[in-house]
């Protein structure tokens, strides 16, 4: 079996990499550049708005997930052009080259995508899945944390100095990277099971994480007892201003982003479960956070 993926130099893509190695599967990849120590890896080289690498990624392949996508960028019109033209086009290849299974990597944000232009786009690539007559399953996945990710990172380095700045009060769920690339490499074998469906999977943890509860996780994981105040939504959107000012198009807080983390649910729900015979998560997030955080340590992000 081969299986081709879009995005395997990000974060989660990486990852899948790691776990499909493990496994001993073949994996081909789409890459702008290709990197180095992945020599298992097929690698083909173009982007999302690559048609012709496109119909070379997905040629012969028995599945195909579909893991890049932008998920954060000053412009709010580029989400449009990755995340939903891209994922059109990746749909067209499918269907010219018969490849009938893709797994979909979409975001719970997908869930009200007038808070977000990333959520918006997030929904119109999910309505394009559903509607392209491939064997399709769609993951939503929550707040993804572990080795490599640099967006819960932040949050680490400010909690060695015992504060955590958090949204207004809320609760989410997490999942780490190890468990989610096992989740959709599970995915790929088409059953009834899985066909047609949309799945919101996380960490395990009934009812998610409130904003402090994780804030205090990670302030264990640091050896710190944090302070973890509730910023209100003005505040946010002035220090995305601020980080866009300082950091450019490398701002990491945007205002599209402070527009779905002001919203106080973003739980994983119990009624869009993995089917338990299909995956369950392997780490819980209490375990998953202090490794993260011992990963840091040694790769000197700390």
């Amino acid at each position: 079996m081969t299986i081709a993926i879009t995005g395997g130099t990000g974060f989660v893509g990486q990852m899948v990499l790691d776990v499909a190695e493990e496994r001993r599967l073949r994996i081909r990849s789409l890459a702008r550049k290709t990197p180095p120590g992945r020599e298992s890896v097929e690698w083909v080289q173009g982007s999302l708005s690559d048609n012709a690498a496109l119909d070379r990624l997905v040629e012969g392949a028995d599945a195909v997930i579909h893991i890049a996508g932008l998920t954060n960028t000053p412009d709010p019109a580029q989400f449009e052009a990755a995340n939903v033209t891209g994922t059109e086009r990746l749909i067209a290849a499918c269907k010219t080259a018969k490849a009938k299974r893709l797994v979909f990597v979409s975001s719970l944000s997908a869930r009200k995508p007038e808070l977000s232009h990333y959520g918006a786009s997030k929904a119109r690539a999910e309505e394009l899945v559903m509607a392209s007559g491939l064997e399709w399953t769609i993951v939503r996945p929550p707040g993804v944390y572990g080795p490599r990710d640099i967006d819960y990172l932040d949050m680490f380095r400010t909690a060695k100095f015992g504060f955590v700045p958090l949204p207004p009060g809320g609760a989410s769920s997490i999942i780490h990277a190890r468990d989610l690339a096992a989740l959709l490499l599970d995915l790929v074998p088409a059953n009834a099971l899985v066909l047609k469906k949309t799945f919101e999977p996380d960490d395990g943890r009934e009812g998610g994480w409130s904003h402090k509860e994780l804030a205090a996780a990670i302030g264990e994981a640091v050896g710190r007892k944090v302070f973890a105040p509730h910023l209100p939504e003005g505040v946010l959107k002035l220090a995305a201003s601020a980080d866009r000012m300082l950091r450019g198009d490398k701002a990491k807080l945007t205002a599209d982003r402070v527009g779905y983390m002001c919203h106080p649910n973003w739980v994983a729900r119990s009624d869009r479960a993995v089917p338990a015979s299909v995956w369950t998560p392997k780490i819980s997030g209490e375990q998953g956070i202090k490794q993260t955080a011992e990963w840091y340590r040694r790769e000197g992000w700390l």
